[in-house]
């Protein structure tokens, strides 16, 4: 990426406070949705603004304003998101500490919204193929395990998925499970930004292992930030 790039990464569980960030400077912004509190600094020389998902006082997953969220970005003029995700797999292949990129997902979310108007905009391909080969490749260079490949199922939350759940989605195709994607990366696509998704894969989901907690989640989420910023690093 060129120099006179502006990036913006939004951190997730886990990844909300990282070395890279520790001469960042805290900004906030006003949009039509709410008021958004970011970050900004320099990471290799480029401009970067960094949002935490959940808010510097933690909103579950299904109150977070992504409205305000992704508007204060588009406000920002970001060329480009980088995004975090904490996942559930529901394929074996996929373990617990591998990283995954996000290529599509299916939306199992009821009470949130997902436009910022009334236009129709198409999803065909909702995460960035070059950012995600960018990302492909840093983490290869960083020896990390990685699938380049990964449909995302978003469900609601707080609660976690029943057992009966994950195997339906697994029938529809969905590789691993979350609560953040939608409508994150639907309203990047409706702001024209390029988005994409480097996932962290927490945990098996429901029926794959004995249980499944928020704190496993956020532990292996925090062990992982280094890495999943070595790789923003890298990409930017």
């Amino acid at each position: 990426m060129r120099s006179k790039h502006k990036i913006a990464i939004i951190g997730g569980t886990g990844s909300e406070n990282i070395p890279l960030l520790k001469y960042f400077k805290l900004r906030t912004i006003i949009t039509k949705f709410g008021i958004v509190r970011l970050k900004q600094g320099t990471i290799n020389g480029k401009t970067v603004v960094f949002l935490p998902r959940h808010g510097l006082n933690y909103r579950a997953p299904h109150q977070i304003n992504y409205r305000a969220n992704v508007a204060a970005i588009r406000q920002e003029k970001v060329d480009c998101i980088l995004a975090t995700a904490a996942c559930g797999s529901l394929n074996k292949k996929i373990k617990p500490g591998d990283f995954v990129l996000l290529s599509d997902f299916i939306d199992f979310t009821r009470n949130r919204i997902e436009s910022f108007g009334d236009k129709f905009f198409d999803l065909s391909e909702p995460y960035n193929n070059s950012l995600n080969e960018k990302l492909y490749k840093a983490a290869i260079k960083l020896k990390l395990r990685i699938h380049k490949s990964a449909v995302y199922v978003s469900t609601e939350g707080p609660r976690f998925e029943t057992k009966a759940e994950i195997n339906a989605y697994r029938v529809l195709g969905a590789d691993v499970v979350g609560m953040t994607q939608v409508p994150e990366v639907v309203l990047a696509a409706e702001a024209k930004i390029p988005y994409a998704a480097l996932g962290v894969v927490t945990n098996y989901a429901a029926g794959m292992q004995k249980k499944v907690s928020a704190e496993e989640v956020s532990n292996l989420m925090k062990k992982k930030a280094h890495d999943i910023f070595k790789v923003f690093s890298l990409t930017i």
